[in-house]
């Protein structure tokens, strides 16, 4: 792994507050300077909460997250009493409030975690570009021209620039692994029932969404994922459980085999997949070239989770009609949202119910794959990170966006654990990471392969913003 990986990740810093050589008072001032200085260029918080961090960090928790700063997506993770927009104008300019604490925010908080604020994503998270119209782009730290990735595009610009060492995102078609790749960072998406959306839903987005965290290195994801992952009252998948995670004790593999779907793709993405696949050899794995699951690029799949999606966008206005206490108008929310939630409207129950027994069908079949094999090696996104613009065009962005994202869905539909490691470089140097695709509730195997990467230098280091500050 390179020095500054190692240097400034979570596990490093909470060493330090354990220590003595740092506060968490200190920390927390160290993350809101940063962030004064990177916020104006990057656009990644929007809702700062410096002074109530600065509160918090008198007497946090003392658990596995004791005395970090964080950052909290501003979609999903709700605060009582602190701003929760979901990207939409009309949430911001009522300055909606969360109403609950949820089960996640709360495992984060009593894991002694402070958020410094809440982070940039797009109108309701329903893209792969940070650009909503009410709050602006999110920019890339990398290069400030480009998209970090979407919808936790706010969580991964502040954690790529070393702002906080790890930030909540979630996953409804690649929203944790897409920002991650282009951002170079790790993004572990859990099994579908791993960390809980309580109290106020169940399942989310028809069961494609996971929250999760965007880390620098891959033991802040373990210790991440044994944060987020804790057990509550109606969940019904058994978390992980255990002590803190180091490097030391990240989960061990062995002799893997590994098929690889690098699919229709980008020249620079498809050699960085070629060459995780010679790091892996190296390490002792086999790879097996163009092995994949049996339909695991059905485009009949993508039709089907159209109607899951569009039926779940109609669902949402009318729920925030109902809590807001009027109705909604095309002035109110962007196009592809209400044209979505237009076409929502229009599907039957009976529709509905057919296209999840398909998808369920489509996971058994290409779950057979993994009855042989371990994981599954691809690219995150179909190209590398786009320019800012090149997605939100109204006109041209839905047909550029279908050439990006043939890879992620697949892991929301069926329910598997995937993650995003970034192995490798564009030639205009931005981040392009790798996918790998375990069979549901082997984070352990995921983990453990991604720490084997980072171990034998197969990640890119982390920008140097420091002559920017």
């Amino acid at each position: 792994m390179s020095p500054d990986r190692r240097a400034q990740d979570a596990v490093s810093l909470l060493a330090r507050l354990a220590a003595g050589e740092t506060s968490a008072g200190e920390a927390v001032d160290d993350a809101i300077a940063l962030c004064e200085q990177t916020n104006p260029a990057l656009n990644a918080v929007i809702h700062p909460r410096f002074e109530e961090a600065r509160r918090d960090a008198i007497s946090p928790a003392n658990g596995l997250l004791g005395g970090l700063p964080i950052a909290v997506k501003d979609l999903g993770c709700e605060q009582a009493g602190e701003p929760h927009h979901h990207g939409a104008r009309f949430l911001s300019e009522m300055d909606w409030r969360g109403e609950t604490d949820s089960y996640l925010y709360r495992s984060l908080r009593d894991a002694g975690a402070i958020s410094i604020g809440r982070t940039n994503t797009p109108e309701f998270g329903t893209t792969i570009t940070t650009e909503p119209a009410v709050y602006g782009p999110t920019r890339n730290p990398w290069n400030l021209d480009h998209s970090p990735g979407g919808s936790s595009g706010g969580a991964a610009a502040l954690v790529a620039a070393g702002v906080v060492t790890m930030a909540h995102g979630n996953d409804g078609g690649g929203s944790i692994r897409v920002p991650a790749s282009a951002c170079g960072l790790v993004g572990l998406k859990a099994t579908r029932g791993r960390v809980s959306t309580g109290p106020a839903s169940g399942e989310h987005r028809g069961g494609f969404a996971v929250d999760g965290m965007l880390t620098r290195s891959v033991r802040d994801a373990a210790l991440a994922f044994e944060v987020v992952s804790r057990r509550w009252p109606g969940e019904y998948l058994p978390s992980r459980t255990g002590g803190r995670r180091t490097n030391a004790d990240l989960p061990g593999v062995d002799r893997l085999r590994i098929g690889i779907a690098a699919g229709r793709s980008h020249p620079d993405c498809r050699a960085v997949v070629d060459a995780t696949a010679r790091a892996l050899e190296v390490i002792g794995h086999d790879v097996l070239p163009d092995d994949q699951p049996d339909g695991w690029f059905d485009p009949e799949m993508t039709d089907q989770t159209i109607v899951i999606r569009t039926a779940g966008m109609a669902r949402e206005l009318r729920s925030w009609e109902s809590r807001i206490g009027r109705s909604l108008t095309e002035d109110d929310v962007e196009q592809s949202n209400w044209w979505s939630a237009e076409i929502g409207a229009t599907l039957s129950g009976a529709m509905y119910v057919a296209a999840q027994t398909w998808l369920q069908s489509w996971a058994r079949r290409t779950a057979l794959f993994w009855t042989d094999h371990d994981l599954l090696l691809s690219p995150v996104l179909g190209a590398p990170p786009p320019p800012i613009g090149h997605l939100s065009d109204p006109i041209e962005g839905p047909g550029r966006l279908r050439e990006l994202i043939g890879f992620v869905d697949q892991a929301n539909v069926s329910g598997q654990p995937a993650i995003s490691v970034p192995t490798g470089l564009s030639a205009g140097g931005l981040p392009i990471g790798v996918q790998l695709v375990a069979a549901a509730g082997r984070e352990d195997l995921l983990l453990g392969v991604a720490a084997q990467l980072e171990a034998v230098g197969a990640f890119v280091p982390l920008p140097d913003l420091s002559a920017d500050r």
